[in-house]
């Protein structure tokens, strides 16, 4: 066993004897998100702990370290011309692979590739008791019974450590283009809704108001022939002009990282930033100012943190009525205000199920307590 990480279970397993909790970070490219943490607990740091183990470009699989960094494994990657199609958020550099899974966010391709989970395939995993557990492997279905592996995505390191994680990797599309459209907010939903439907190359959308004009810009990849006959046909039915440049694909890198000048105007504002996901038919929401990507299905609202009890309120009772749920994604830092629920409440019967895979990874509650709110 490599030192860096006997040190790491060396440090759980002490942090267990004395039932004192720890939390788990890497880069802190995501400290802001999930329940506040407390900032007294003792940290276990997994960048020591990084590098790639294997990649196969052949059989589109790369198995990382935890503390391996975004960019150093998508760099990897990008040499044998392949990606990481659901396109982690970065946030800022530090940005790491256990990271990554940890929190399951996925950027503007989400809906039309799928998300963090979908291209998990096995992962390795201290638990709360200092056993280093193997999930999954290196191919698709290989797993009998309840996939591990995957349900760490998402968990916000709740349930243990993730020491290494096997990726599914895709090929780059070997065409790409953008297309620009002055449609209001309706109008885009039921587009982007009508096209999905359709054998055109969808990869991303991104609707919101641009300098006063409500625009969407609609982002293609796919076969040379595909992409450009999609674009000659959009262009032609629904006025979409194609505005493809070096700015554009650094705007897609924006929109992934949440940099878009919308989010920075804001973010300079001091306003409370809530995540809405709802079904992608769903309607303008009437919430106020919006950005929305996903073809409909996620939705960004700034709200005043001034008014944040009432904005959760109006918010929630507005996404549980169309389906939907909400996060408190980025909560103001200037504002005092308690932002004591930054997730909807789990219903039954999630809610036990995740009370009880806490219980049977981590029984003492040795990992980030509370960064999910019920576990």
């Amino acid at each position: 066993m490599e030192p860096s990480l006997a040190s790491l279970i060396d440090q759980i397993q002490a942090a267990i004897a004395a039932k004192a909790p720890l939390r788990i970070r890497g880069g802190g490219s995501k400290d802001f998100y999930g329940e506040p943490f407390d900032a007294a607990l003792p940290v276990l740091n997994t960048r020591s702990y990084s590098g790639i183990v294997s990649y196969e470009p052949s059989e589109l699989v790369v198995t990382a370290k935890a503390g391996t960094s975004l960019v150093e494994l998508e760099a990897a990657l990008a040499e044998q011309g392949q990606c990481l199609a659901f396109e982690p958020p970065h946030f800022n550099a530090g940005s790491t692979v256990a990271g990554m899974v940890a929190a399951g966010l996925a950027g503007p391709a989400r809906a039309c590739v799928g998300g963090v989970r979908d291209y998990v395939l096995g992962a390795h995993l201290v638990n709360g008791k200092g056993e280093l557990l193997e999930f999954g492997g290196q191919v698709m279905k290989n797993v009998a019974g309840y996939d591990v592996s995957r349900a760490l995505a998402g968990s916000m390191g709740t349930l243990g450590l993730i020491t290494q994680v096997s990726l599914k990797v895709l090929p780059v599309a070997v065409a790409q283009a953008t297309l620009r459209f002055e449609m209001d907010e309706a109008t885009a939903i039921r587009n982007c809704n009508e096209w999905a439907g359709q054998p055109l190359p969808l990869n991303a959308s991104s609707w919101a108001m641009d300098q006063g004009v409500p625009v969407l810009y609609l982002r293609l990849r796919g076969a040379v022939a595909a992409v450009e006959s999609a674009c000659q046909r959009l262009a032609k039915e629904a006025g979409g002009l194609r505005v493809d440049s070096p700015e554009t694909l650094a705007d897609w890198r924006a929109a992934r990282d949440l940099q878009l000048p919308w989010f920075k105007a804001g973010h300079a504002r001091g306003d409370d930033l809530w995540r809405i996901s709802v079904p992608q038919t769903t309607p303008p929401l009437g919430l106020g100012s919006t950005m929305i990507d996903w073809l409909g299905g996620q939705r960004w609202l700034f709200t005043p943190a001034s008014d944040r009890s009432q904005s959760a309120q109006r918010i929630r009772s507005a996404v549980v009525a169309v389906g939907g749920n909400t996060t408190l994604f980025i909560a103001a830092p200037a504002d005092s205000t308690p932002a004591s629920s930054r997730f909807d409440a789990q219903k039954e019967p999630l809610n036990t199920i995740q009370k009880q895979l806490k219980m049977q990874f981590d029984p003492a509650g040795i990992f980030n307590p509370g960064r999910l709110g019920v576990i």
